[in-house]
């Protein structure tokens, strides 16, 4: 069967995001001074076969976890659906 997985891979809290800074600065640039934090990450959609649910949960965690995610600095959480 076939899954599709919807992946976000986020900085985790502790560490800076100099990227989110940089918006945040561009829209208190823009008189946009409501929007309180920033943060940018990823987001990844993969398409995967596999024989159930719980196979394709394991194959996105392993895909995170080894390749997609700095598990030092990010963290990840996907859901999956089939099709």
């Amino acid at each position: 069967m076939k899954y599709v997985a919807e992946i976000d891979i986020m900085p985790q809290k502790e560490i800076l995001d100099p990227q989110g800074k940089a918006v945040k600065l561009g829209l208190h640039n823009l008189h946009i001074d409501s929007v309180g934090d920033v943060r940018i990450g990823k987001h990844i959609r993969l398409e995967v076969e596999a024989e159930s649910e719980e196979k394709a949960k394991e194959t996105v965690d392993t895909a995170c976890r080894q390749l997609l995610a700095n598990l030092i600095m990010e963290e990840y959480t996907f859901s999956i659906q089939g099709v």
